[in-house]
């Protein structure tokens, strides 16, 4: 598969087949994707691979109660669990009500496999920890991993997606899985056949986003 089709069709699939996955298949994947690169080459990622039922179904049921929150607030017309404004949302309520937009999270012990990607923090250089905002610069030691895992996995005619709705239920997480306190989970990735798989996405054009100098510059064009 050329490389340009795996990028321009590798989307966020949340539908899988019952079809297994082998490690053999994960071993091929993970291979390609070890190739990501990170902060000073410290390469501090970790991948669980999780083939027990209880454990991907306890992992949905995490991403379900915050995405219940993430749905309330969306209906409320916000930005979800948006770092500049505050939300209007009661986050207790919001939890107690089922949202039949994200019951497939409460099947996740139907997947077939699902990867909780996490960093050691003690190998990130998080140079903007001192800055008054929420931290983004330790994402570039551990992301370009976990897309690289999603780019290969379509090469193997798979597909998955990059969630992070267990993160606000961390703690209790990192305890199901066993993970030091020095790490943090950065992404959990459901991976499978997908019951359809998309060859045209929606996404905003180059010029939309990319400007010259400044960044009310003039628009980047294919002239």
């Amino acid at each position: 598969m050329e490389l340009e089709e795996v990028i321009r069709t590798t989307f966020a699939c949340r539908e899988f087949t019952d079809e297994p996955i082998t490690d053999e298949t994960l071993y091929r994947i993970l291979e390609l994707a070890r190739f990501a690169p990170s902060g000073g080459n410290r390469q501090g990622a970790h991948v669980i691979v999780v083939r027990d039922r209880d454990i991907r179904q306890t992992l949905g049921e995490m991403c379900n109660r915050t995405l219940r929150v993430y749905g309330a607030q969306v209906d409320a017309g916000e930005n979800p669990f948006n770092p500049i404004t505050p939300s209007s949302v009661d986050p207790v309520e919001a939890v107690k009500k089922p949202d039949e937009r994200f019951e497939m999270f409460e099947r996740w012990g139907d997947l077939p496999v699902v990867l909780v990607v996490s960093i050691d923090l003690s190998t990130v250089a998080a140079m903007d920890k001192e800055l008054d905002r929420v931290g983004v610069i330790s994402g570039g030691s551990i992301y370009p991993l976990a897309w690289n895992i999603l780019l290969a996995a379509r090469t193997e005619g798979l597909a998955g997606v990059l969630t992070t709705a267990v993160v606000p239920e961390e703690d209790e997480a990192k305890t199901l899985l066993g993970l030091p306190d020095n790490h943090a989970i950065a992404a959990v990735i459901p991976l499978g056949v997908p019951v359809k798989q998309l060859t045209k996405l929606s996404r905003r054009e180059v010029e939309e986003f990319t400007t010259i100098n400044q960044y009310d510059g003039p628009r980047l064009t294919n002239i």
